[in-house]
C-alpha cells in the first residue's frame, strides 16, 4: 500500500495541476515517483528546477516565449510542491521563494506582462499581480481571489480567459495566502482586504475600476461572496466551489487540508481551527449580495458539497446563474471547459468588455 496522503493528493488534485500549468507528463512522472508525502515537495522542487534551467537557457538564446513557458511551468511545479507542505514550514517557505523567483522571471516575458504591485492593508502590505490586455485603454478589471492553499501565481491560466476578452486581472495574496500567509492568518471577514485592493485599483488611471468584477476559487469562492455582501463597488462576481458554511462541512475536509487550515489560521490545535472555520458562514450576509453572480459547483465535489453552491445561488438577492457540473470534482478542474470560457464570457458581458 502506498502512502494514503500521496494517493489522496493524486486523486484530488491531478486535474488542478494540469489545468493550472503543470505539463501532464510531469504530473504523471513526478507523482508516481513519490513514495511518502514527506518527499512530495522536494520531488516537485526538483522538477521545477529543470523547467527553470530550461527557461534560463531559452532566454539567453533570445527565445522569449519558450522562456516564459518554462518559467511559469517552474513556478507551477514549485507551488504545487509547497502548497500543502505544512508539516515542514521551513521547506515550504524556501520553496515559496522559488515560486516567486521563477514567476518573477516570467513577468516581463508574458503577453500581456505582469506588473507586481504592493498596496497597504492596515499596518501590513499586500501584493498583487496586475495584467492588462494590450491595446485597450482603461479596460474593466477582475479582482482574482485565491483559496486556502492557492496563491496569486496559480491563477495565471484562469486570468488568460479574462485577458483574452478585454479585461484586466488583479490576482492578489490576502491574509493567510501566498506572500501574506506567514504574518496574517486567514480572514473570515474578507471584505477588509478586498476593500484595500479595490482602493488600490481606484488609484490606477490605466484601468476602469468602476467596471470591477470579482472572482474567487474554492475558499476564495466564499471570500468573493462575503466581500460582495459589503463592497458595493463590485459589479459582478464568480464563485467557484465556495463553501456556504465551512464549519458545517468540516467533516468533508481531507486531513491534509485540515492541517493547512490550522497553519493558515495560526491556530494551536484542531479545536481552535474548527472554531475559526465556523466563522466562515455566509448565512447571515449572503442576502446582502445584490450584484449579478455566477456560481459554479461540481456534482462529485468531495471537499465542498455542491449543496453549498445551491445555497449561495438561492441566497443572493441579485440575479444568479447556477452551474452544477455533472461529474465535476472540486472546482470542476476535471471538466474546466464546462465553466472557464462560460464564466469569462459572462463576466465580459457584465462589465462591458470590448475584447470579444
Amino acid at each position: 500500500m502506498g502512502d494514503p496522503r500521496v494517493e489522496a493528493a493524486i486523486a484530488h488534485w491531478a486535474p488542478r495541476y494540469v489545468e493550472n500549468g503543470v505539463p501532464v507528463g510531469d504530473f504523471q512522472e513526478v507523482s508516481r515517483s513519490v513514495e511518502r508525502w514527506e518527499g512530495w515537495c522536494s520531488a516537485w522542487t526538483d522538477r521545477g528546477s529543470v523547467h527553470e534551467a530550461e527557461g534560463d537557457a531559452a532566454l539567453a538564446a533570445g527565445h522569449r516565449r519558450s522562456a516564459a513557458f518554462h518559467f511559469t511551468a517552474a513556478a507551477a511545479c514549485y507551488h504545487f510542491g509547497k502548497f500543502l507542505n505544512v508539516h515542514d514550514m521551513a521547506e515550504l517557505r524556501a520553496t515559496h521563494g522559488l515560486v516567486l523567483r521563477a514567476h518573477g522571471k516570467a513577468h516581463h516575458l508574458l503577453e500581456p506582462p505582469v506588473e507586481r504591485c504592493e498596496f497597504p492593508y492596515g499596518e501590513h502590505t499586500l501584493v498583487g499581480n496586475l495584467r492588462k490586455p494590450a491595446d485597450i485603454a482603461r479596460p474593466p478589471v477582475v479582482l482574482m481571489i485565491s483559496g486556502l492553499d492557492s496563491a496569486k501565481e496559480e491563477l495565471d491560466h484562469y486570468a488568460t480567459w479574462f485577458l483574452e476578452r478585454g479585461m484586466a486581472t488583479f490576482a492578489f495574496d490576502g491574509p493567510g495566502q501566498g506572500e501574506a500567509e506567514y504574518d496574517l492568518p486567514i480572514e473570515p471577514h474578507y471584505e477588509k482586504p478586498v476593500a484595500a485592493a479595490v482602493d488600490f485599483l481606484e488609484s490606477r488611471a490605466d484601468i476602469d475600476s468602476e467596471r470591477l468584477g470579482a472572482w474567487g476559487v474554492s475558499l476564495g469562492g466564499y471570500y468573493v461572496v462575503r466581500a460582495a455582501a459589503f463592497e458595493d463597488r463590485i459589479r459582478a462576481l464568480v464563485s467557484l466551489s465556495g463553501p456556504y458554511d465551512a464549519g458545517e462541512q468540516w467533516e468533508m475536509v481531507p486531513p491534509i487540508s485540515r492541517s493547512a487550515w490550522q497553519v493558515r489560521a495560526h491556530a494551536a490545535n484542531e479545536d481552535e481551527t474548527l472554531a475559526v472555520a465556523r466563522m466562515f458562514d455566509l448565512s447571515a450576509v449572503v442576502g446582502n449580495v445584490t450584484c449579478p453572480a455566477y456560481i459554479v459547483g461540481g456534482e462529485l465535489d468531495r471537499i465542498v458539497s455542491p449543496q453549498a453552491s445551491q445555497q449561495i445561488a438561492d441566497g443572493v438577492a441579485g440575479p444568479a446563474v447556477l452551474r452544477l457540473v455533472e461529474g465535476g470534482n472540486h472546482v470542476v478542474n476535471n471538466k474546466a471547459y464546462m465553466y472557464r470560457p462560460q464564466t469569462a464570457d459572462w463576466m465580459a458581458e457584465q462589465l462591458g468588455a470590448s475584447g470579444g
